[in-house]
Order: C-alpha cells, then sequence, then structure tokens
C-alpha cells in the first residue's frame, strides 16, 4: 500500500518512476481489489522491474517495504554507492500481538541499521509518521497543516529528500539532525498506533506547535 501510493503520486507530479518486487511476474498476477496487478493496470506510466533493475540508475531509492524485510530488500536491490535512500519503514512487531511493539528500539533503529549494513547509500528516514495517502497528498488532511520529520547524517541528501517533500504539498518539515533521530520518529508510531484505534480513522498525524 506504501509503495504503490508513493509510485502514484510521483508519478504524479511527473517524476520517472519504477516499483521493484521480487518478481514482476507474480506481483502482475495479483488481481482484484487490491491486487497489484490490478493497480499497476491503472498506473501504465508507472515501470514495473526486479528490485535491482528498479534501483539501477535511480537518484533516489524508496525503502517501502516492511520494517522487517527492509534489509533482505535493499540488499538485493544492490543500489549504487553514493544513492539516497529514502526510508519511510516502520520496525513494527505484531508477532505477540496487536498493537505492534518494535523490534529495535531506544539504543538503534531501523534508520541507524540500514545506514550502517549500507555504509555507502545516503540514508533518509521520513514519512513513517503518517498514513500511505498523506505521505503524497498531504492537503487531503487539515489543508496540509502538520508537521513531517527527515533525519540523515548527509545533508545533501536530506536537502533533496526535503525538496521532493515541498513539491508534493509538505509544508512544514522538521529537520531532527542525524539518523540516530529515526529511535524517535520510529517510537511515534506506538502512539500513533493507540490513536488510531481511539481516531476510528488512519487520517491523523502530528503537529507541532511552536
Amino acid at each position: 500500500m506504501v509503495g504503490q501510493s508513493l509510485a502514484g503520486g510521483l508519478a504524479r507530479i511527473r517524476h520517472q518512476v519504477t516499483v521493484g518486487t521480487r518478481d514482476p511476474k507474480a506481483s502482475l498476477a495479483r488481481l482484484g481489489e487490491g491486487g497489484f496487478g490490478t493497480w499497476a493496470a491503472q498506473h501504465a506510466e508507472v515501470g514495473i522491474a526486479t528490485f535491482a533493475d528498479a534501483a539501477a540508475g535511480a537518484d533516489l531509492v524508496v525503502n517501502a517495504l516492511s520494517g522487517d524485510a527492509s534489509l533482505a530488500g535493499v540488499g538485493a536491490a544492490s543500489i549504487a554507492d553514493g544513492t539516497v535512500l529514502l526510508d519511510v519503514a516502520n520496525p513494527l512487531d505484531a508477532s505477540h500481538g496487536m498493537p505492534p511493539s518494535l523490534f529495535v528500539a531506544n539504543t538503534d533503529s531501523l534508520g541507524e541499521t540500514l545506514q550502517r549494513t549500507f555504509p555507502a547509500l545516503r540514508v533518509v528516514k521520513s514519512l513513517n509518521t503518517m498514513t500511505a495517502s498523506l505521505m503524497v497528498a498531504p492537503g487531503d488532511l487539515a489543508d496540509g497543516d502538520f508537521s513531517t520529520f527527515v533525519c540523515g547524517d548527509d545533508t545533501e541528501a536530506k536537502t533533496l529528500v526535503t525538496e521532493l517533500l515541498t513539491s508534493l504539498g509538505h509544508r512544514d518539515v522538521i529537520d531532527l539532525g542525524d539518523i540516530t533521530a529515526s529511535r524517535g520518529v520510529e517510537a511515534m508510531m506506538l502512539i500513533w498506533l493507540r490513536l488510531w484505534g481511539v481516531v476510528g480513522s488512519s487520517m491523523f498525524t502530528y503537529k507541532i506547535v511552536r
């Protein structure tokens, strides 16, 4: 759902987008409501390829995999050194029931793990604190009057991601500093999930009043 939302939204603002999957043929065979093949047929402007082919030559790669699949997926993509990796994933662990906990937290994070495992990439954490549709259409909630966070070790990479977010309509982008700030924004999902149950909808997010 996250990958499809981001791919469609980025293609809508005229970016060249390719979605990577483990097995494009199998993915395209999933038809019907919610099926990837049905979505792809409705978004002919978006390319479909293997992880590695999708990442080849990319200016920016988005990790929209589940948290527990992120390391394997990014590894399979064989992303070129120096590429910006926008990580929107959360390290959710539902193995002990709902709501989920985090499988890495407090002294480490998924964002840091990705940066440590793939040191030649420039990892930027962002967009993980909101539902997928708001990532690409922030104006759908309070006319976009909410806060979006970025963090990462590379200043130029964060600038690139911030410009992308702004082009999508994100109006208040807050730079939290280096990639260790992923610990904080990933932990925000714990209260977000509780709020989802109380609010009864995923159409909400955070606003920093200052």
